[in-house]
């Protein structure tokens, strides 16, 4: 979110000097929080300006840039290695623990493909999803439960009733 104007932050040091209300009658005259008003009166008290302070950063990166160059030189080493395994490798070499979604953001930034090579082998765990699940879904209930014999049950209504 953007800063409040230097105009709108003037406007308010105005209207409290010359008395027209409570801060919190001031923050319902300009639509702005009554946090707000305290905090440009405050600046304003302590340092004589109400300007809007820089950007303060944010956060630092959980791997610095030694470490970064550490995920670097094990992905070229081994570029088949897992999320879980680039993240066992970098704790024991930094020191610094981090998780799976924190390396993927750290691959990402150093624009390093996560993609494994061809030569691998492919997983034995097949995916639950698409045509092949659909049509051994379909294939057939197990029991007379799962699929009613009663007359008056429909393919399209699965519940087993009208």
């Amino acid at each position: 979110m953007a800063a409040y104007s230097i105009d709108l932050r003037q406007k308010i040091l105005r209207a409290w000097e010359r008395h027209l209300g409570s801060q919190g009658t001031i923050a319902d005259i300009f639509g702005v929080s009554l946090a707000f008003v305290e905090k440009v009166l405050r600046q304003h008290r302590t340092t004589g300006n109400i300007a809007p302070k820089p950007h303060a950063g944010g956060q630092r990166p959980r791997l610095g840039v030694a470490a970064q160059a550490v995920v670097q030189r094990l992905m070229g080493a081994n570029p088949d290695a897992t999320l879980e395994e680039l993240c066992t490798r970098v704790a024991a070499e930094t020191g610094v623990r981090v998780s799976v979604p924190t390396m993927c953001r750290v691959l990402q930034r150093l624009d390093l493909p996560r993609k494994k090579s061809r030569s691998t082998p492919a997983s034995v765990i097949r995916r639950a999803s698409g045509k092949r699940a659909r049509t051994t879904a379909a294939a057939g209930p197990v029991c007379s439960i799962c699929r009613p014999t009663h007359p008056t049950w429909r393919r399209s209504n699965p519940v087993g009733r009208k």
